[in-house]
């Protein structure tokens, strides 16, 4: 394939410092560095099920709040895989459900350039250790809308908010890998449309 997959990006804000490697033909062990363990930890899980190279290198103000960290590595997230999308043609839609113990939890992928999120958790812990499971949605947020992309996330159910959320997470790279899967043709033969 002549495209390159892969994106290097760099973001500084006066909250946040964001360094970011994807590269979606080479699998390596994932490369998370944020201060949030739980949350590198779901950031791991995703890139290793979903196959791809990732690396995170993220600082900032997590003693404030880590609201911004959290959504700025999605917007960068996001940002790269929209850099990816170029003009060789990908499946576009990728689906996985994904069982861990007691949870199920699925994610829907459209990579159509139509960026919405839908994000159904009912999480029955609002905590994981230190981590608060509400900045979750910040960060699918953050990458729908910077990858303007169209992301249904479900938890179907749970005893455990660390086993819906983990199953979430792996789900959500696999479906990811699916979309982003090239295929014959061209951007243009994506859509009926003819463009994205």
């Amino acid at each position: 394939m002549s495209e390159s997959r892969k994106v290097d990006i760099e973001r500084n804000t006066a909250e946040t410092r964001i360094r970011l490697s994807l590269d979606l033909d080479s699998k390596f062990r994932p490369e998370i560095d944020t201060p949030l363990p739980f949350f590198s930890h779901m950031l791991t899980a995703m890139a290793w099920h979903g196959g791809f190279g990732l690396k995170i290198q993220a600082a900032g103000d997590v003693e404030v709040d880590p609201h911004h960290l959290v959504e700025d590595v999605g917007i960068v997230l996001g940002d790269a895989f929209q850099r990816l999308l170029g003009e060789q043609a990908v499946q576009r839609y990728g689906e996985r459900r994904i069982p861990m113990d007691d949870a199920l939890s699925e994610a829907v992928i459209d990579a159509a350039n139509r960026p919405f999120l839908v994000y159904k958790a009912d999480f029955p812990q609002p905590y994981s250790g230190s981590f608060d499971m509400s900045l979750f949605r910040e960060f699918f947020y953050a990458l729908a809308h910077n990858g303007r992309l169209n992301v249904h996330l479900i938890c179907h159910y749970g005893d455990n908010s660390h086993h819906m959320i983990e199953a979430l997470f792996k789900a959500l790279g696999k479906a990811l890998a699916q979309a982003y899967t090239p295929v014959p043709g061209a951007r243009a033969d994506m859509s009926t449309k003819e463009a994205l």
